[in-house]
């Protein structure tokens, strides 16, 4: 049994979904089927993609509300 700690369980969600996608892609592979899973693909891509940019904005401004609290010596040692 696995304890997970919070935060995890959600990333061990989205992993079993996108694996499922990707079994889904290979199998259709297989089958010839590769239409539908290019459509497939580019959606799970786009999401992907999205989730990225979303991540980075708040990145971005976590880090440029919390530039001013840098103190700096300006080049002198402490």
């Amino acid at each position: 049994m696995r304890i997970y700690s919070p935060g995890y369980l959600e990333f061990t969600y989205v992993r079993a979904f996108f694996t499922t996608r990707i079994a889904h892609l290979g199998g259709a592979r297989k089958r010839r089927d590769i239409g539908a899973s290019a459509i497939e693909l580019a959606i799970i891509t786009a999401i992907l993609v999205g989730l990225a940019a979303t991540v980075l904005v708040i990145i971005y401004n976590i880090v440029t509300s919390r530039a001013s609290q840098i103190n700096s010596n300006n080049g002198r040692i402490p």
